[in-house]
């Protein structure tokens, strides 16, 4: 694995730049992100050190995301993996829900899916190897009020999963979802304190996800270790859902 590529999406946010430091033990990492500050940027690199390389691309743009993943593909060759962990929430009970904000998160968590896996899969299709790791949600799979948009997308990105790997099998290409449950992000700690305190007490390990126990469940989806497995909805959630 050493010298392989991992491209991941959403690179600076909480999860995504701890998979990126998890990933950076093993693969020169590409680091996508859109928005994100100066010092979410740096501290990116420092946790990724010389095995990072950060882009910058609005994964919206169809034509302008293609060109950047087609861009890396011709610079380094197919990449072994690749980590879809953008996503956007713009909350709202449906009855309020402006159409602006179904669209932004279905644009931003779903369609987007085409425009980065679509170049990244063809090229390890044709190299005959890599694996597509997917970052979905607990509420992806249970549903969650005031969420219709996300989890509406989220648990479109888990169909797209299922068919992505069985599209991919014959040629030594995986895909996986990995489902986290509420984990401690900057998302979370922007939520009123007193919510933060019910959400946890419905969460049978009493606890949020620590970012870096995500990333490790992606680490080893990408190892050679799981090779065997495909389609497969991972979740990671501390009992939050359980089916």
């Amino acid at each position: 694995m050493e010298h392989a590529t991992a491209i991941v999406t959403g690179a600076c946010g909480g999860i995504g730049c701890e998979v990126s430091r998890a990933l950076a033990a093993a693969h020169d990492v590409v680091g996508i992100f859109h928005g994100a500050t100066e010092a979410a940027r740096a501290e990116w690199r420092a946790q990724c050190g010389a095995a990072g390389t950060l882009v910058q691309a609005d994964l919206t743009d169809h034509a302008a995301t293609t060109a950047v993943m087609q861009a890396i593909i011709t610079a380094r060759g197919a990449p072994s993996v690749l980590v879809n962990c953008a996503g956007i929430t713009n909350d709202a009970m449906f009855r309020k829900m402006r159409f602006e904000q179904w669209e932004q998160v279905i644009r931003t968590n779903l369609i987007a899916l085409f425009s980065t896996t679509q170049p990244v899969f063809s090229a390890m299709c044709e190299a005959g190897t890599g694996v597509v790791i997917n970052i979905g949600s607990v509420n992806g799979e249970r549903g969650q009020a005031g969420q219709c948009n996300y989890a509406a997308a989220k648990a479109g990105l888990h169909g797209f999963t299922m068919s992505l790997a069985r599209e991919g099998a014959r040629y030594g290409v995986r895909a996986v979802t990995v489902s986290p449950g509420y984990t401690q992000t900057p998302m979370i700690d922007a939520i009123r304190e007193d919510v933060r305190d019910a959400i946890r007490l419905q969460i049978p390990m009493q606890r949020f996800a620590d970012p870096s126990e995500i990333a490790a469940t992606v680490s080893f989806l990408s190892s050679p270790g799981a090779a065997y497995i495909t389609g497969a909805d991972i979740p990671v959630n501390g009992g939050l859902h359980i089916g």
